[in-house]
């Protein structure tokens, strides 16, 4: 176990270093929002798989995989198809536009006062991502190292706010890079094949496992539907994808690195799924389903290689941790504080603002992840107020010219509020929140543009 752990503190380390060194290249506002938007093919393609692969994508997919089977993949396939659909369709539209955030296109088809209130929504959503993965870092170091959890969060999740606060996108760029390597070749290369061969081989595992664990569609069709709605439109609108978008060097690169970052989470996810499969052959009787993966690891891995897969699954977390940190942060910088400043943008072109922002806002996602403790419901809960309270009005900002202001806005309060109730009413789990948020937010979009004055001006989107 003291190999293990002087294996994680070289890696927490590394990244530190590369967070220094990216400070360094971090001058400007657009170098630490947006890597200076220029990113070429392969830094794209790791910084994009790295950011939306985090807690549930890595830590609840094998929890899926344990209690479902090869189905349980569905989660990071609809992530990675989500991927694939926005590096086709609209990252060329939206690198045009020359933007930081979501909530910019809405000002740009409505008026500031629809940038301000979604930006409400992205800011909660944001925080949330950021305290999913965090929660994963603490409940990681906690099975394996026997932390407590809230030191692990403390020093886990203050890596991450380290390095995510001295070099922003440039820090977050170079350290997914080699978090991406690492989670290739500890999750893909050692852990799945190692703990298939642990079970037995595949021959055991069939013969061990219920059929239904082979089934792609035994999660049910009802949980698939409800993975897509939630996530891989989620994917389309949310801000910290959006921010990987405008780093691209060109729109060739969004597009064919993007693809190719989207069907790698496909194969990420039927990875994690064996993986747990594999833990229920050999654990079939966890006390707790949400520790399966680190369960897998300690039993399958001699110390050391388990060193190296805990730092993969840590390179996984830190990166979308990062990502929601940044992402909230830069909504907090680009679309609330102009607020308070009555609508003048800040004239200062250097990161130091940014800066505090980000610090400020990783103090928050620590206090979040003190005190939530599922990652999947963590994660869903992000989705369904982003998905319920924006897809609407950003999808009608795009292709409804008779969409106006105040159907905007209302459908984005309605949206959330009827998210929020519902998985208050039915849980985090339940697929009612997304269902009925996105009607009441569809219906009200459409009465209440229909029945308010039309701008006279339509900005011309994408």
């Amino acid at each position: 176990m003291a190999l293990d752990l002087i294996v994680v503190l070289i890696y927490a380390a590394g990244m530190i270093a590369l967070g220094w060194y990216g400070m360094r290249r971090a001058k400007t506002r657009d170098d630490y929002l947006v890597a200076g938007r220029n990113l070429g093919p392969g830094f794209y393609l790791g910084t994009m798989a790295a950011t939306v692969l985090g807690g549930a994508s890595t830590i609840g997919t094998v929890r899926l995989g344990y209690v479902h089977g090869i189905s349980g993949f569905w989660l990071c396939g609809a992530i990675g198809l989500g991927i694939v659909g926005l590096s086709l369709f609209l990252a060329k539209p939206l690198l045009k536009l020359k933007i930081y955030t979501v909530t910019q296109v809405l000002e740009r088809r409505y008026n500031p006062a629809a940038r301000h209130a979604s930006a409400l929504i992205m800011l909660v959503y944001a925080l949330m991502i950021g305290a999913t993965s965090t929660i994963a870092i603490g409940t990681v170091m906690q099975v394996l190292f026997g932390l407590p959890f809230w030191v692990s969060i403390l020093v886990g999740g203050g890596v991450v706010v380290l390095y995510s606060t001295i070099g922003g996108m440039w820090s977050l760029t170079l350290t997914d890079i080699v978090q991406f390597l690492i989670m290739t070749v500890g999750l893909v290369f050692l852990l799945m094949p190692m703990s298939i061969m642990d079970a037995g081989g595949w021959d055991a595992m069939v013969a061990k496992l219920p059929a239904s664990y082979f089934d792609l569609t035994a999660i049910g069709w009802d949980t698939i539907i409800t993975y897509f709605l939630i996530y891989f439109f989620g994917i389309f609108i949310g801000q910290d994808i959006w921010q990987r978008v405008f780093t691209a060097r060109s729109e060739g690169v969004a597009k064919v690195a993007g693809t190719a970052a989207g069907l790698y989470c496909v194969l990420y996810g039927l990875a994690g799924a064996l993986i747990g499969m594999a833990a229920k052959v050999l654990l079939p009787d966890l006390a707790n389903v949400n520790n399966a993966f680190a369960s897998i690891v300690q039993t399958s891995l001699p110390s050391g290689i388990r060193g190296l897969v805990v730092a993969a699954a840590l390179a996984a977390l830190m990166s979308t941790a990062a990502a929601g940190l940044l992402a909230a942060s830069t909504t907090v910088v680009q679309d609330l504080l102009p607020r308070l400043r009555q609508g003048r943008e800040s004239t200062s072109g250097d990161a130091h603002e940014n800066r505090i922002a980000t610090l400020l806002m990783g103090v928050v996602v620590l206090g979040i992840a003190l005190v939530v403790s599922d990652v999947i419901s963590a994660l869903t809960l992000a989705y369904n107020l982003l998905v319920g309270g924006m897809l609407i009005p950003l999808i009608g900002a795009i292709y409804w010219k008779r969409a106006t202001t105040a159907g905007a806005i209302t459908s984005m309060s309605l949206g959330f509020l009827t998210a929020l109730f519902f998985m208050l009413k039915d849980g985090l789990d339940a697929n009612t929140p997304i269902y009925y948020s996105l009607s009441v937010a569809l219906v009200s979009f459409v009465v209440v543009s229909l029945l308010s004055p039309r701008s006279n001006v339509v900005a011309k989107m994408v």
